[in-house]
């Protein structure tokens, strides 16, 4: 007899190959083991009411484990995890065991905190029940898998996944076309959902790709490999592919876009796209639909071509409109972040240090600029034992489930020794759980733990903590064994992250004689299953990058929802924290002239790094003494700050202040509220 929800549903989605591939999966009124009828109603309100529309090129989901897909069909094994090498300086482990995170990649469609921000802004829509929709890319072989190398470092190599068997994603009938100078790209689209946490309303993510056969072996590989590098034509074709592929795709399923949101310069050819052909009084009405988010001040984050490679590739009438609002004053050169800012209605910062550097990159647009403080998804960054201790003071907090803003209220129970108790016992059985997962290394819940983890980039300065060896040795002789875990990709062509890699492995190949008290463990191939188990189970989270070169910074967000102590640097989002969440060193940019982002600071700041290091270990020892836990300790008060700012820097505030500064709608719906 056949479902009438699924008949619904493959009226409004055209599904490649449903009967022979997909029915298994979608069938009983589910899709993927999820409720269907979230997803009908998701493509009927997206095509009725005015809509969002997302552009980002990387989407990082947290779909290994978050609102995770079933699937009755079998998994292709390169879609499951492998297994992860650790290097550290205890090499007789390194040498016989390997680590297994979790059973399912994530789906390899990001490349680090851009893209997981992404990913928690369309969970939070979700949540918040907007009508919008997502596009992205599908890349056919990920970002790429990350092997180290003692005495030679980071060894890229290329990633293989199947998305025909990855749960939840499915191809659609639907094929749209690109015109270029050279000919037409053909682009066939995907989906893939993403629900709210309770699980009844759903934002579709649109996947584009060339991997067809309509194209060119050439035009085929377009859509290989996130953020390929070698030439400017595929830098150009992939931009063109999101922006115009985008802005194509959403016009050919119907959807009623309103708003386009891009997020970073990358999606700006949508604006191109829909210019075509207007007159002025028209594109100053387009503009109004357009906003922009921009999320860096490193130079490598503004992308730039010349005209004559624009004009090689792009239709005349396109190349025309890029070169028209998106020209430097004196260059010969497009710069797709003033073409975004010249495109869009709304301009933001994703804080407020970095609203004030931009103002001074881009000092002509100060009026149009704002700021939004990026924020972490609550759902998806806290852990299973912080949700079930605040289920069990709910009576005096609220439903932080419904209303994450209810964190505030931790600050009224900083005197209850219960709660406490079970903050820190919460964290405790967090850092047990990362303990096991290395315990071939011998790591132990009662060290006092640091962890640096995000992308290797120069002005983030992987290596400050190892910069002056003796120094740290002499730390964790003094006040107690001390353990810290690094983690981190340095971009395939960035030749100074992969100097920072080596110089990081040559160090920790040589303390062997001190693994006793000081063990310092990197990890291969970091990823968002990795990234979880490190903000929930350290004690401190280190966060050091030049300032003001940090626009943001989320991993910091995800720690201290955790209770997760910082040792950071007056950067990004920590500029905007009001309460003590540990301890603040090094260099500080007072305003004026932003400087260069190469004149890191090392000596001076490394020095400053290991005296709050130091005085951190000794806290920490005097609160954890082998066991022995002081619960009336200056330390578990700064664990509970941490839980308090969590309020504050989450994607439901940040999604709130989008909707009354970018998005002008009418009302501010706070969740819960």
């Amino acid at each position: 007899m056949p479902d009438p929800q699924v008949e619904e549903f493959l009226s409004l989605v055209q599904i490649e190959n449903y009967e022979d591939t997909y029915s298994k999966d979608i069938r009983d009124g589910k899709f993927f083991g999820l409720p269907l009828q979230a997803l009908i109603a998701a493509e009927k309100r997206l095509r009725s009411e005015r809509s969002i529309a997302y552009f980002s090129m990387e989407y990082g989901l947290a779909s290994s484990f978050y609102n995770r897909f079933s699937t009755l069909r079998r998994i292709d094994e390169q879609n499951e995890s492998r297994e992860h090498e650790v290097f550290s300086n205890y090499r007789l482990a390194d040498y016989f065991f390997t680590v297994r995170p979790s059973d399912l990649i994530d789906l390899p469609i990001y490349s680090g905190g851009l893209g997981v921000l992404a990913g928690d802004t369309l969970k939070t829509m979700a949540d918040f029940r907007l009508p919008a929709a997502g596009i992205g890319m599908l890349w056919s072989t990920g970002y790429f898998r990350q092997k180290f190398w003692f005495k030679y470092g980071q060894a890229p190599e290329e990633m293989h996944w199947d998305p025909y068997t990855y749960p939840g994603l499915i191809p659609l009938k639907n094929r749209i076309k690109l015109s270029f100078k050279s000919g037409e790209l053909v682009l066939r689209l995907w989906k893939y959902y993403v629900y709210n946490y309770t699980q009844d309303y759903a934002i579709p993510l649109i996947l584009l790709d060339s991997n067809i056969p309509e194209n060119s072996e050439n035009n085929r590989h377009l859509t290989d490999q996130l953020y390929r590098s070698e030439s400017n034509a595929i830098r150009i074709m992939q931009r063109a592919i999101l922006g115009m592929g985008g802005a194509r795709a959403l016009a050919d399923l119907g959807y009623n876009i309103d708003l386009f949101h891009l997020n970073e310069g990358h999606a700006v050819f949508a604006f191109v796209e829909k210019a075509r052909g207007l007159s002025e009084e028209a594109l100053a009405e387009l503009k109004k639909h357009f906003a922009y988010t921009c999320h860096t001040p490193v130079e490598a984050g503004h992308d730039r071509f010349p005209f004559f490679e624009l004009e090689r590739i792009l239709r005349d009438e396109d190349a025309k409109v890029a070169e028209r609002f998106g020209t430097e004053a004196g260059h010969a050169m497009v710069n797709l972040t003033q073409l975004a800012i010249e495109a869009s209605n709304s301009v933001n910062a994703v804080s407020k240090r970095h609203y004030e550097v931009m103002l001074q990159q881009f000092p002509q647009y100060k009026d149009k600029i704002n700021f939004v403080t990026n924020g972490v998804h609550t759902h998806t960054w806290m852990s299973e034992n912080f949700k079930r201790l605040f289920e069990k003071f709910e009576d005096r907090i609220g439903d932080i489930k419904a209303n994450p803003y209810a964190l505030k209220k931790a600050e009224d129970l900083k005197s209850d020794s219960a709660f406490r108790q079970e903050v820190f016992g919460a964290h405790q059985e967090n850092k047990v759980a990362l303990c096991n997962m290395l315990a071939k290394w011998k790591l132990d819940k009662d060290t006092f733990t640091v962890c640096w983890a995000r992308r290797m980039a120069a002005y983030k300065r992987p290596s400050l903590v190892l910069q002056d060896i003796n120094r740290l040795i002499s730390i964790a002789k003094k006040t107690g064994p001390i353990q810290v875990i690094l983690a981190g990709k340095a971009h395939p062509k960035d030749s100074l992250g992969f100097t920072y890699i080596n110089q990081m492995l040559d160090k920790i190949d040589g303390l062997s004689e001190v693994y006793d008290y000081l063990k310092v463990i990197m990890l291969e191939n970091y990823d968002i299953a990795w990234a979880r188990r490190l903000v929930q189970g350290v004690d401190v989270w280190l966060n050091n990058p030049l300032p003001p070169f940090e626009a943001s910074g989320t991993s910091g967000m995800k720690a201290i929802m955790n209770s997760v102590l910082q040792l950071t640097t007056l950067d990004g989002w920590v500029v905007e924290a009001t309460e003590e969440m540990g301890r603040i060193f090094g260099y500080q940019f007072e305003g004026g002239k932003i400087g260069s982002e190469f004149d890191l600071h090392m000596a001076e700041d490394a020095s400053k790094l290991y005296d709050a290091l130091e005085e951190m270990a000794r806290l920490y020892y005097k609160t954890n003494a082998s066991g022995k836990i002081d619960y009336s300790s200056s330390w578990i008060d700064l664990m509970i700050n941490c839980l308090i700012q969590s309020e504050r820097f989450n994607t439901y505030r940040m999604l709130d202040e989008y909707k009354s500064l970018v998005w002008k709608m009418p009302e501010q719906v706070r969740v819960g509220v």
